[in-house]
């Protein structure tokens, strides 16, 4: 496509007149690769079409609620007459007692649940309910772990064991993060340190199981069991942010992977978002039902939000969950994630290029890297400009994976045997050319 005939690059600057960097969204900018973004037309199944009605097999799938694909029949039935009854009415519905019900039962750490609108909403009303239910001020959060951008998480980690944060964005003042510990992921020694110092002031440690926004890093079991331990012992409380990985990794969420290698292992919150949702604007928190009635109405945490358990948004989510529910749906999901990260780890072998990658359920990541890192700094050892380089060969001749290498990719159960065989011939065309 050469610039004069693909019509990505006028509507780009049409977007970069009225919208700060042409987005809605910082990554879809291509600021980290270069290049012009891709806008959609239309999608459907695995796929999604451009404004040049280019076809790309699509493995960001809205950056993970697409787990059924683009336009799964019974859901889209399911919204269709959802609209018709109406779009928003600011007054309770029986469906979100449903959808509520359908989570809860899937997710048996939960007995209460608040829906929401967004993945940020819910991180910030996660941590104030901490707050409110313990009493205390402090948190930890994990360098390389994205709750959103709600003020108190856009942190990065301080300069020596256990410091509180500093701002990485404009307009959150010192004040504001002066709570907020970051600590380094999968280390416990420094978790040990953090709680010792400052355990009775905490009022919860927040966690990605298995982080998306350092591409896919997962928590060990024993680092998980240790948040487990010292939450229980110094009184803070465990928040599982699982918007990413929720009803994403398997049917039970991460916290039932990490269940499996430790005995009762469970979350005091647990965040959810994307999936539950099924592509509307979707989002959750819940715990016990002693923690959860803290929340106004009931008690003096206050969290209010007006489209919130929008009657569309809880048709389209319910119908996603029970359409993954169905037997098998997670084992032919999970074998058809690992078959592309088996296949790009084997081409890229095949042509002598560096490469890690892990998956479960329907999520996957990978690093231009020999082996797995198990934190950000690690993460950031990986090479950006041969990164690059794949990104742009796979989306040149088809393929669209998230235009940042920080970012975990996703399968979803429309994705074919052939779109997998498809991508890893694409792959392995393109690690020859990289950059030796």
């Amino acid at each position: 496509m050469t610039p004069n005939t693909d019509l990505n690059i006028p509507l780009f600057e049409r977007a970069k007149a009225l919208i700060p960097g042409g987005v809605n969204s910082p990554v879809r900018a291509f600021k980290a690769v270069g290049g012009t973004p891709r806008f959609v037309k239309r999608a459907q199944g695995a796929y999604f079409w451009d404004a040049n009605d280019q076809r790309f097999i699509d493995y960001i799938g809205s950056w993970g609620p697409m787990i059924l694909g683009h336009g799964h029949p019974a859901v889209l039935e399911a919204v269709q007459k959802a609209a018709l009854e109406g779009f928003s009415f600011g007054a309770p519905t029986e469906r979100e007692i449903e959808l509520a019900e359908e989570i809860l039962g899937l997710v048996p750490s939960m007995e209460m649940i608040r829906l929401v609108s967004s993945g940020t909403e819910a991180g910030m009303s996660a941590i104030r309910l901490a707050r409110g239910a313990t009493g205390r001020s402090k948190l930890i959060k994990f360098e390389g772990c994205y709750h959103g951008h709600a003020d108190a998480l856009l942190v990065k980690a301080g300069s020596g064991l256990a410091t509180f944060g500093n701002a990485t964005s404009a307009g959150v003042p010192p004040e504001v993060v002066q709570h907020t510990i970051v600590l380094e992921y999968n280390n416990i020694p420094q978790l040990e340190e953090a709680f010792a110092l400052h355990g009775k002031e905490l009022a919860c440690l927040m966690i990605e199981p298995i982080a998306g926004n350092m591409n896919l890093v997962r928590a060990s079991v024993p680092f998980m069991r240790r948040c487990r331990e010292l939450c229980t012992e110094y009184g803070a409380l465990l928040v599982l942010d699982e918007v990413m990985t929720g009803f994403r990794v398997a049917l039970g969420s991460a916290q039932s992977v990490y269940a499996k290698s430790i005995p009762g292992f469970k979350p005091d919150i647990t965040v959810l978002g994307k999936v539950i949702g099924g592509g509307m604007p979707l989002a959750a928190f819940g715990a016990s039902r002693a923690i959860m009635e803290n929340l106004a109405p009931l008690g003096a945490v206050y969290q209010a939000g007006t489209l919130s358990g929008n009657p569309v948004a809880t048709a389209c989510g319910l119908a996603t969950l029970r359409e993954i529910k169905k037997p098998g749906f997670f084992d032919a999901l999970s074998a058809r994630t690992r078959s592309l990260v088996d296949g790009l780890a084997a081409a890229a072998a095949a042509e002598g290029v560096p490469f890690s990658a892990d998956c479960e359920g329907g999520m996957f990541g990978f690093f231009l890297l020999p082996e797995l890192p198990q934190n950000y700094a690690q993460v950031l050892k990986t090479d950006g400009v041969r990164f690059n380089q794949l990104f742009h060969g796979l989306l040149d001749r088809g393929v669209y994976i998230a235009p940042a290498l920080y970012e975990a990719g996703f399968v979803s159960a429309a994705h074919t045997e052939q779109d997998i065989a498809d991508t890893v011939t694409i792959a392995r065309d393109v690690f020859k050319s990289l950059t030796k």
